[in-house]
């Protein structure tokens, strides 16, 4: 068999998403993808649809209808005038019907194209397609805390729930650039609010149709089976199947030879602990699963008007808003993909730099200042306080408050930080709160020279090192006049007399 010189990664996505609506798709049952419900017990969600008692109809759910046009408009997608039902048919433990309903032929989405920062640079991921469908059931293998079981146990509160199943082309070129993909998506869908995106719960699942092309030493190329990895829900898990994925197959391909052709394709899952992928079945074709119109539902027809009150739900998107902060506020790439990976953080951002400029501060400044104060002491803060940065107890107001005395030099860094930490924890004006704790830096200049002559008579031999043009023996002054002061002395300013008096 002919040497391999070279390999191209192929990659498409099929991407899940629980749609965060108070009932499921096709009952009033509440959903377990909604905040109220995740909570909630094993096979308490569940009513005669849900589970597929006899006689038990499906009704649309308008509200997820709506989501999954407003999740398709975000993606630059056609949405229909007319869709329709189809039965997926297939048995499983969890589906208690033994078919899903879904769409095939008419989805409600139709072809778009997706924007992100790939690896390097912007890429594009086109979109074949966005349908809307039920989730299935949850079959689990232990018991809750890893305890063994014999046999298996099944979970009906995620049955029925609605799921938008986004599918590309195979246009990802890269295990970083899928991982990239699906942070945009779901940060996407959290801003539309469509989905709280929780990861561990399920709420977005990947699954990735991995193949390769390889060149070989004849100039010759071929295509290794596709194979499609189920239910990753983990960027971490994404990343890694994929990586391994492009080892193996090219492996197995030297082995067997086996290129990509009808009735290859197989499923295979991720086994974290190993790191490696396991083969589960052969992967079905379309007609595997017996397509055919869902006869308790008529088709979906959507007028324009409707579609242009979808339309006038869409807001600013992740990649837009971070490229805006970054021209307006002249922050890091770095710094806007931070502040924009949760929805109400960005928010939050975005009310603290208004109020500041609202202050006073230039829109450049204040942009800097607040994206400095959330990214250190919130974050700070954040983590300790085991919430979220907009949750901290810390107002946008005393945010500003804040921001507007460290550009003014009223408070100096370190003592910011600490205010900042006790504000969080207080509703008095951050003024005030500097005052009672004593953080309120001192400029004059009488009592900095007070603070320098003390300093200067208590360390000669660094006075005249400086003088000398020593810059490292300015350590040993400041050091002795910030004791002095207390930590209250405005450094700058100390710094800059430090200059005009000894040189």
């Amino acid at each position: 068999m002919a040497n391999v010189v070279d390999r191209r990664l192929i990659v498409g996505m099929e991407v899940h998403v629980e749609l965060a609506t108070q009932a499921k798709m096709f009952t009033p049952a509440a959903n377990v993808a909604h905040p109220s419900c995740y909570d909630a017990e094993p096979n308490t969600l569940c009513d005669p649809v849900s589970i597929a008692l006899p006689g038990a109809l499906p009704t649309m759910n308008h509200e997820a209808l709506e989501m999954a046009m407003l999740v398709g408009m975000a993606l630059g997608c056609r949405i229909a005038d007319r869709c329709q039902w189809d039965r997926k048919n297939y048995f499983y433990p969890d589906l208690p019907k033994g078919y899903q309903i879904s769409q095939y032929e008419h989805p409600i989405c139709g072809p778009g194209c997706m924007t992100f920062d790939g690896i390097d640079g912007p890429a594009q991921v086109r979109i074949t397609r966005a349908h809307l469908e039920e989730d299935t059931g949850k079959s689990g293998h232990e018991l809750p805390g890893g305890r063994t079981i014999e046999g298996s146990i099944v979970d009906f509160n995620r049955a029925g729930s609605p799921l938008l199943e986004i599918v590309t082309e195979p246009d990802i070129k890269s295990a970083a650039d899928a991982v990239a993909f699906g942070r945009e998506l779901r940060a996407i869908c959290r801003t539309l609010g469509v989905t709280e995106g929780i990861m561990q719960k399920g709420h977005m699942r990947f699954e990735p149709n991995i193949n390769l092309e390889l060149t070989l030493e004849d100039g010759s190329s071929v295509r290794t089976p596709v194979v499609e990895i189920k239910n990753l829900n983990s960027f971490r898990a994404l990343e890694q199947s994929i990586e391994h994925e492009i080892e193996r197959q090219e492996a197995q391909w030297l082995e067997d030879g086996v290129e990509m052709g009808p009735g290859v394709k197989s499923t295979r899952g991720w086994d974290e602990r190993a790191g490696r992928t396991l083969l589960q079945r052969a992967k079905e074709d379309a007609h595997d699963y017996r397509y055919f119109p869902e006869p308790d539902l008529v088709p979906l027809v959507i007028d324009q008007d409707w579609k242009d009150r979808i339309g006038g739900r869409l807001v600013e998107l992740p990649m837009a808003r971070r490229g805006r902060w970054r021209e307006t506020f002249q922050i890091s790439a770095k710094d806007a993909n931070a502040l924009a990976q949760e929805p109400r953080t960005s928010d939050f951002f975005e009310a603290c730099v208004a109020a500041m400029v609202k202050g006073g501060m230039d829109e450049v400044s204040a942009g800097q200042a607040a994206a400095k104060l959330l990214l250190n002491a919130g974050a700070r803060e954040a983590r300790d306080r085991g919430s979220a940065i907009e949750r901290v107890g810390i107002t946008v107001e005393q945010v500003a408050q804040l921001s507007i005395m460290r550009h003014a030099g009223d408070v100096g860094s370190t003592a910011a930080d600490e205010l900042f930490t006790a504000l969080c924890d207080s509703d008095e004006p951050a003024a005030d709160a500097a005052q009672r704790l004593g953080l309120l830096q001192v400029s004059d200049a009488g009592a900095l020279d007070a603070w320098i002559d003390e300093a200067v008579a208590a360390h000669p031999q660094a006075a005249e090192d400086f003088a000398a043009g020593k810059d490292a023996a300015m350590g040993r002054i400041m050091g002795h006049v910030m004791k002095a002061s207390g930590g209250s002395a405005d450094a700058s300013k100390v710094r800059t007399r430090l200059i005009e008096r000894l040189r």
